[in-house]
């Protein structure tokens, strides 16, 4: 394993947490990505995206906790927030076996204050049912910064994004976490970066993956692929809590 991959695997936590958007994407049109999430802290900053995947509850990414406090649904315009969007969090259910992004698991469910209605601005996205296809056109989206170091955007931003072999990711990473999901970052200039963090991996049409991390707050791609939870390898656990803590 090279050196230099092993040192910026164990050293991605230096940059989790921060906003940020897609690389080389577009704006998201606006009756598209309905499910789409803002996580926020109590000042009403963006700090991570997640996805509607029930009435009451958004899946994200564990490292966006703590200071997140609510989420906002229904709109791609952060700027245009107000109170009927804003959904306080009533509890978080981090996956028990996570301890830090390097290792995996990066995955956390959370429970809404209410179930929000579903209507032309809001609605919820499949999971999938099974493992990923690697020849599946995919896409991830996300707001904030468009190039690294960048300033945020207020406008939810999409690029689409392939699917990289595990292996061949394995190979270029020098070692990974189980249970994840290579895309974009790599033979291209088309990513997320950080603050995407949380948002879904949408391939046909189901959240297959949650974005974890990239390489080490560089998103001038290509230089390594970028990782997500794959979570396909969760929906137990998933179902479980969607269905015991009601």
């Amino acid at each position: 394993m090279h050196p230099l991959h092993t040192c910026l695997l164990f050293h991605l936590l230096m940059f989790l947490g921060r906003s940020a958007a897609t690389i080389n994407g577009e704006l998201a049109p606006e009756n598209s990505m309905l499910y789409m999430a803002s996580v926020q802290d109590s000042n009403g900053h963006h700090l991570c995206g997640g996805f509607l995947i029930r009435e009451d509850f958004v899946l994200t990414a564990v490292y966006c906790d703590p200071r997140i406090t609510h989420v906002v649904l229904g709109t791609h315009d952060l700027k245009s927030v107000n109170d009927d969007n804003k959904i306080s969090i009533k509890e978080k259910y981090k996956h028990e076996s996570y301890k830090k992004v390097t290792t995996g698991n990066d995955i956390m469910l959370l429970k809404l204050s209410k179930k929000v209605s579903l209507n032309g601005r809001v609605q919820t996205i499949p999971l999938p049912t099974s493992g990923m296809n690697n020849q599946d056109a995919c896409q991830v989206a996300g707001w904030g910064a468009i190039k690294t170091g960048g300033p945020a955007v207020d406008d939810l931003r999409v690029v689409n994004v392939s699917i990289i072999n595990l292996e061949v990711c394995t190979q270029v990473w020098g070692r990974l976490p189980d249970n994840v999901i290579c895309a974009g970052g790599y033979g291209t200039k088309k990513g997320f970066c950080q603050g995407d963090g949380g948002g879904p991996l949408v391939c046909n049409g189901k959240a297959v993956g949650v974005v974890s991390f990239n390489n080490n707050e560089n998103c001038n791609y290509p230089n390594v692929p970028n990782v997500y939870t794959d979570v396909s390898m969760y929906l137990p656990w998933i179902n479980c809590v969607l269905n015991c803590y009601k």
